[in-house]
């Protein structure tokens, strides 16, 4: 799982961590190896190598999350979502098929970013949702979403 942040902080160590401990190999990016990155860098490496297959999901970190699920999601094949709590990452896994999990670093105590990571870990995506889940796959293809069969 690669894992970014603009900066280094004791919400990032903690869940990079916590994952570890979980038997995930964590590939860390920017600042959490101690190189200087802006938001934008640091989403972008993440989602590529996502986007690319190297690792099967990713999580992100900044002040507020947003600039990073935004950078993130420029990258085709990245669907990055924003969660603050554990429903929402449990949720962007079963009806998104989300790839890369973003938190705040202002707003995510240590204890609910163990929370959110649990949530994403054990969500799967919802078979009844796939046929919408291919819709914004080949949005990524530039495929007009409305001409898409959602009953393929």
């Amino acid at each position: 799982m690669a894992i970014g942040s603009d900066e280094k902080t004791r919400v990032t160590d903690v869940v990079a961590e916590y994952l570890q401990n979980k038997g995930i190999e964590v590939e860390p990016h920017g600042p959490l190896t101690g190189q200087p990155m802006d938001w934008a860098d640091v989403a972008k490496a993440v989602g590529e190598r996502v986007a690319s297959g190297a690792v099967d999901q990713g999580v992100l970190f900044c002040w507020t999350g947003t600039g990073t699920s935004i950078a993130a999601n420029k990258v085709p094949g990245v669907r990055a979502a924003l969660c603050n709590d554990a429903e929402t990452a449990r949720g962007a896994r079963k009806w998104n098929d989300a790839n890369i999990l973003v938190m705040s670093l202002r707003s995510t105590p240590e204890a609910v970013a163990r929370e959110i990571c649990d949530a994403w870990l054990e969500g799967q995506p919802d078979s009844a949702e796939l046929p919408v889940i291919d819709k914004v796959k080949a949005m990524d293809e530039g495929a007009n979403h409305g001409d898409i069969d959602a009953r393929r």
